[in-house]
């Protein structure tokens, strides 16, 4: 029920309710098993999920012990033929629009500009870190409802498609292309990481809202909004950190919570696909029904 589904809706499609799913060959899933979950798993079944194996070595290890069979959904490569496969991209895209619907929900101000015979209304300056599936689709979220939207991202390709979207593509004075492996971002000079964080530091006086989605595979999350940063934006701005559940892209971001640091709302939820359950289900469901 909690994404949206009725268990009669399963039944209706031949499906039969069960009191433990764990207790199947083959187990369906978004998120890594927790420990409990994982001890419920029967011996020799298989397991198709998120499993991010370089950083759950414990999990993958215990799965091994157990003969479980692994599916990583994440590790399928990011190529033309493989985009119906392609879960980190439909629940990236569902993560960028649900993050600029909770930064709404946490500003004090609307983000669409207005002028009225009360007096004029600026519109909401918003900042989005990474131009991949999240940032894009955060992009057109925050120009949808108003916001004058500002985009940084280290691949210059992603140039063109920032501004399709009527976002504004920000760069520093150094030309160096941060393109990397399947899409990512790479690991950028000390030279052009000093000009980037120069960059923030202007920005986040400025802006009202930052939304960050920086990662570099298999490695923890680049630290590219500082406590100083932090430090200079307006009380009522609001920083979500999309890369939080690999230590986050901000220093004060708390992963899974809500941190408020001198009035600025730093928001580290790593569930923003389950907030849209019904959405992320429809589409996971579309994406390992190609395995089944």
């Amino acid at each position: 029920m909690g994404a949206g589904f009725s268990d009669q809706a399963f039944i209706d499609e031949g499906a039969v309710i069960v009191d433990n799913a764990f207790k199947s060959d083959i187990v369906l899933k978004v998120r890594p098993p927790t420990d409990n979950e994982l001890k419920k798993l029967e011996p020799d079944s298989g397991l198709i999920s998120f499993l991010y194996p370089r950083v759950n070595e414990q999990l993958i290890q215990t799965m091994s012990e157990k003969h479980i069979t692994g599916f990583s959904m994440n590790e399928i490569p990011r190529l033309s033929r493989s985009q119906t496969f392609d879960a980190l991209s439909s629940m990236a895209n569902i993560a960028g629009y649900k993050a600029v619907v909770e930064a709404a929900n946490e500003f004090d101000r609307a983000f669409m500009g207005q002028i009225t015979a009360a007096g004029r209304l600026p519109p909401a300056k918003v900042l989005i870190i990474g131009a991949g599936v999240a940032g894009l689709s955060s992009i057109a979220t925050a120009k949808n409802l108003g916001a004058q939207v500002r985009c940084f991202d280290t691949r210059p390709a992603t140039k063109e498609q920032v501004e399709s979207l009527g976002g504004t593509f920000l760069t520093v004075e150094m030309e160096e292309d941060g393109s990397g492996a399947g899409g990512y971002a790479k690991e950028m000079s000390p030279e052009f990481i000093k000009k980037e964080m120069e960059l923030f530091a202007k920005q986040a006086k400025e802006c009202d809202v930052i939304i960050t989605t920086a990662l570099i595979p298999n490695k923890p999350a680049p630290k590219l909004i500082l406590k100083e940063h932090v430090e200079l934006m307006k009380p009522g701005s609001v920083i979500v950190d999309l890369a939080s559940e690999a230590g986050g892209n901000c220093e004060y971001t708390k992963p899974g919570e809500l941190n408020n640091v001198n009035g600025v709302k730093v928001i580290g939820y790593t569930d923003f696909p389950s907030r849209m359950a019904a959405q992320a289900s429809s589409l996971y469901g579309n994406n390992i029904s190609k395995f089944i």
